[in-house]
């Protein structure tokens, strides 16, 4: 939140102050202010609009908490406390409304997290041990010193090779565009990252879920597995009698640490997430949906496609079709296209021999298969992400790779050669003989 700095409160700053609409929230916050150390007198009734009225003549607290529940309009309301918090302050809000949008639009104005009550004792401490870490975060351009790119993979259908799509994006941004690269597998059960990498994915993604609050660069840095000098994996095999419990918080907070530690972060998210955890997208830059090409998958990706445009219309995203067998599929590309509405962007053949080989040698299927048919398509996936982010060489390199790029390249030739014919230099065309 920013408003105007109001001079000689600086130094007399409370750490925190809430402001609620019902007792049992007064409560609960109470209990978490007193276990923080803060007096309980910080915890007041009146919402957000006494939360305005206080402020406006008070100086702000370091981290602050409204409640929404009696605004009228969340968001024209709280425009209001923005003009009356102070630069730097950290504000959680809570409220009755479980509504995506109304999550993803209150946190664009500037609000660190949105809590939907009645209030988890639990889920409060870990947003308010969020809100310090945030607070006492060095500030500047810390992030600004490299450009991070954020890729979901989501796969379609089970099996159209989505997992196999995001391990080989990992090594060749690592490996060729040279970027430090995260790989987070979100299959908390099944995932195969690590196990396609020939690693121990050890227990940094259950512990990260397990304490949402222990999540910082230390933690960073400790529970990935190092696959490369630049390539870092965060992955796990929980049993499957365990059950994961989350709000997604902790993923979150994951792709937070990610932003400040490595140049790109690719999340390979199972598609039932996209409804648990919605909130997720709004860290993605862009999505590869990955599809084959039948009619089941035609159907999933017109959905996929349809959540994305509704609910992160902010992401772009590149459609893959892995697997495409050489024979006579169940549907041809051009069927499968007019039913989609948007065309492939990316073909990846399908290839026995070398998906057999790079299992074998615990290698992603894109470092074995360098100089085939798979190898070439897989190739220029890199570049038309970054192109899709602003990246100028990328955006070349994709230009030259398409047809009119190559017929410009053609074009260029021809003219270079009948500059050099018209300073006398050899042509090779034929004479007239005259």
């Amino acid at each position: 939140m920013n408003a105007p700095w109001k001079p000689g409160m600086a130094t007399t700053r409370d750490a925190f102050h809430a402001y609620v609409c019902d007792n049992n929230s007064a409560q609960t916050v109470t209990a978490i202010a007193i276990e923080m150390g803060w007096p309980s007198e910080h915890v007041q009734m009146g919402g957000l609009r006494g939360a305005i009225q206080a402020l406006s003549v008070s100086a702000s607290p370091h981290i602050l908490l409204v409640d929404l529940s009696e605004a009228a309009d969340p968001l024209t309301d709280i425009s209001g406390l923005a003009e009356v918090c102070e630069p730097g302050t950290i504000v959680i809000a809570c409220g009755q409304v479980n509504d995506v949008r109304l999550y993803r639009e209150l946190l664009s104005t500037g609000l660190q997290d949105y809590l939907l009550k009645p209030l988890n004792i639990d889920h409060l401490r870990d947003a308010i041990t969020n809100a310090q870490a945030a607070f006492m975060a060095p500030r500047g351009d810390q992030e600004a010193a490299h450009n991070h790119v954020a890729i979901a993979v989501i796969g379609t259908r089970g099996g159209v090779g989505a997992s196999t799509v995001a391990t080989s994006l990992g090594w060749m941004m690592s490996e060729t565009k040279g970027r430090t690269t995260a790989l987070l597998d979100l299959d908390l059960h099944f995932g195969t990252h690590a196990l396609t990498l020939d690693l121990d994915p050890g227990r940094g993604l259950i512990d990260a879920i397990e304490n949402p609050s222990r999540i910082d660069g230390l933690f960073i840095e400790r529970a990935m597995v190092r696959a490369t000098d630049k390539l870092a994996i965060l992955s796990a095999e929980a049993p499957i009698n365990q059950s994961m419990l989350t709000d997604g918080g902790a993923f979150h907070q994951l792709l937070s640490e990610f932003r400040s530690a490595f140049e790109c972060a690719i999340i390979d998210l199972p598609r039932d997430m996209l409804n648990q955890f919605p909130q997720l997208m709004q860290d993605i830059q862009v999505a590869i949906v990955v599809t084959d090409v039948t009619l089941a998958a035609a159907r999933d990706t017109i959905r996929t496609l349809s959540w994305l445009r509704s609910n992160a219309p902010h992401v772009k995203t590149l459609l893959v079709a892995g697997k495409m067998h050489t024979t006579t599929p169940e549907i041809s590309r051009k069927d499968f296209e007019q039913s989609v509405e948007r065309a492939i962007d990316i073909v990846l053949p399908w290839d026995l021999r070398l998906s057999a080989q790079a299992a074998k040698l615990g290698k992603p299927i894109v470092e074995v298969a360098k100089n085939s048919k798979l190898g070439h398509a897989y190739a220029t996936l890199p570049d038309q992400i970054l192109a899709q982010v602003g990246d100028t060489d990328a955006e070349a390199s994709v230009k030259s790779t398409t047809l009119l790029g190559k017929l410009g390249g053609i074009k260029g030739l021809l003219s270079s050669a009948s500059k050099k014919d018209g300073k006398g230099q050899p042509s090779s065309r034929p004479t007239s003989g005259k």
